[in-house]
């Protein structure tokens, strides 16, 4: 049972969250790395691109599939993806009680730092590493959460005192429950450090021609110790992570630029725009144009909030 000073706190997030997230979708916030956002009706299981991030879903509730595992998180689960993932997503919320998220990009010079300091005190992490997590919620996190927030609501707080909250916010988490297996994924070092590296390889140069051989060289693998790390690690396996990148930047920029769909196709790196549409419809179940005219359209769904891509 939640005691008073719980629920006072918990009245004060969601009246914070509510001021910070007016607008529908996400929007940045007053310090740089920190999203805000907002849902106000659900949102069905749909594929998503998740960054690297810690996830607070302060009202509402996120479900996400990660191969064969789902993983919930609201207001007493968080989520952290310590690798860019592919993942699909549904959202509970709605007009009386929106979705409020709290979205931390990963500072890897903020967090170089904790992983040193963390090392001395707690030894070398020997968990598996895991590229997705949901974790419950502590006290201490939740006061830090409520902390930032305040901070937030003044462009002179967030700018003086938001950084060390943040700060604390990746401290609680890397010695909290999971904290084992990520500071084991997050430090970057390993056969985890060289496959997430491969990630982000893929991330910038999409549209590059990319095939296992080059990467698994770039990653000092074997080609098949690589597809198995990879596949460890993103739950598929290399070219079938690239084709879902190509096709959401594709996506991204049909919505964003208004480009057609031969050009997005090109830009990602297609050769063929029928390949590239019979992909597209079998991610999304629609085509290009579906997509767009439902993206677009007056009762379209904003973007996905949670998702750190």
């Amino acid at each position: 049972m939640a005691t008073p000073t719980d629920t006072t706190s918990r009245a004060r997030v969601i009246e914070l969250m509510g001021a910070l997230a007016a607008a529908e979708g996400p929007a940045p916030s007053r310090l740089d790395g920190v999203i805000v956002g907002r849902l106000s009706r659900p949102q069905a299981r749909a594929p998503m691109m998740y960054d690297t991030g810690i996830c607070f879903v302060l009202q509402g509730r996120k479900r996400a599939w990660f191969g064969d595992t789902s993983l919930a998180y609201d207001a007493q689960q968080f989520l952290v993806v310590s690798a860019p993932l592919s993942l699909e997503c549904e959202s509970t919320a709605s007009a009386q009680e929106p979705l409020l998220a709290l979205l931390l990009r990963i500072d890897l010079g903020v967090l170089a730092e904790l992983l040193l300091a963390l090392d001395d005190s707690h030894g070398i992490a020997r968990a598996k590493p895991a590229g997705i997590v949901a974790t419950p919620m502590t006290p201490e996190l939740n006061d830090a959460v409520l902390r930032l927030l305040e901070a937030l609501a003044s462009p002179a707080d967030a700018r003086i005192l938001g950084p060390a909250i943040v700060r604390e916010i990746f401290y609680r988490v890397l010695t909290g429950e999971q904290g084992e297996h990520l500071r084991s994924a997050l430090s970057h070092r390993g056969e985890f450090g060289q496959i997430s590296r491969t990630l982000r390889r893929i991330h910038r140069d999409c549209a590059a021609p990319l095939n296992v051989a080059t990467l698994a060289k770039e990653a000092n693998m074997s080609v098949a110790a690589f597809y198995s790390k990879f596949k460890a690690v993103t739950s598929t396996s290399p070219m079938q992570y690239l084709k879902a990148i190509r096709l959401h930047q594709a996506r991204l920029l049909m919505l964003q630029d208004g480009v057609g769909a031969s050009v997005a196709a090109s830009r990602v790196g297609y050769e063929s725009a029928t390949q590239f549409s019979r992909e597209f419809k079998r991610l999304f179940q629609r085509t290009p144009s579906e997509e767009m005219a439902q993206l677009r359209g007056p009762a379209s769904a904003p973007q996905q909030i949670g998702a750190a891509a």
